[in-house]
């Protein structure tokens, strides 16, 4: 039998990634002191990799796919297929990013400044060629953690750090002098593996459960009663992916709806239902959308 051999993203990622994975059919068991989780499906085999060494794992062919940072991809130049982007689709998720950040009573400003400066961060070659590409000469030290502690002690003169708010950084002193690069979770196969018909479809099947499971985090399913005399006016109160569904009740003047919203309006929705008339009112989780 065929098998596909999927990479699971160890760290901070890795909960996130199986729980993701579960929302989508399939369930990841982690085995304690094994680098080898049981997943519930025998065409597939797990391996715990960290975020970091996924691409070159899967452009060497030891994994077939890999969910990994898309930052990563960049650092290691692993020449591999990207599946699909797995993030959230709502515009007020912001993304994560590596971004340049000094001491904030530095006399730096821009990239231009680090002209001689030493700089720590462990996204160390895909910062080389971003200096590069601004014709900036500067020495680039790897970071084995604690990477602001190095700037706010004076060790280096500018830091590469991932984050999200900034608030982080803020918090030590630091001000941020520029983005370099914007990075989100991605799906990655090997080419060769997405370039045989049964691992492709395999994959594809993934890739579109897991897309169906993150879009299914941000709606729940509304179904409520209502008098057909108010339906006009519950309707104008509905989003909806299309138009919502409606059905008779059994012998009744009363009328069956259901729509997909999005999770963030219901608070406000509710309310306004009922108001026009809905009863019954139950809110559901949904545990895909394709």
């Amino acid at each position: 039998m065929p098998e596909l051999r999927l990479g699971i993203p160890k760290g901070s990622l890795e909960k996130a990634t199986i729980e993701l994975f579960s929302h989508a059919g399939w369930t990841i068991t982690s085995r304690s002191r094994n680098y080898f989780p049981f997943i519930d499906d025998d065409e597939m085999t797990c391996a715990l990799v960290r975020a970091q060494e996924m691409g070159p794992y899967v452009d060497s062919g030891t994994l077939d796919v890999g969910l990994t940072g898309q930052d990563w991809v960049k650092e290691t130049n692993a020449d591999v297929e990207t599946v699909c982007d797995l993030v959230y689709s709502k515009a007020s998720d912001k993304p994560a990013r590596w971004v340049l950040a000094v001491p904030k009573d530095s006399p730096i400003q821009s990239v231009k400044d680090l002209e001689g400066k030493k700089i720590s961060t462990e996204l160390v070659g895909y910062t080389k060629r971003w200096l590069e590409e601004n014709g900036v000469n500067a020495e680039v030290a790897f970071s084995w953690g604690a990477t602001e502690a190095k700037v706010v002690e004076g060790l280096v003169d500018a830091v590469v750090e991932i984050t999200e708010t900034g608030s982080t950084l803020k918090a030590h002193g630091l001000r941020i002098v520029c983005d370099i690069l914007h990075t989100h979770t991605i799906l990655i196969a090997n080419k060769d593996a997405f370039a045989d018909p049964w691992k492709r479809r395999k994959i594809e099947q993934i890739a579109l459960l897991l897309k169906s499971a993150l879009a299914a985090h941000e709606k729940v399913l509304i179904k409520l009663n209502v008098a057909k005399d108010k339906l006009d006016g519950v309707v104008d109160q509905l989003p909806s992916l299309n138009a919502p569904t409606v059905s008779h009740l059994h012998e009744s003047d009363w009328l069956a709806l259901e729509t997909v919203v999005d999770r963030a309006q219901v608070r406000d929705l509710i309310p306004k239902l009922k108001e026009a008339g809905a009863e019954g009112i139950l809110e559901l989780p949904l545990h895909k959308v394709s």
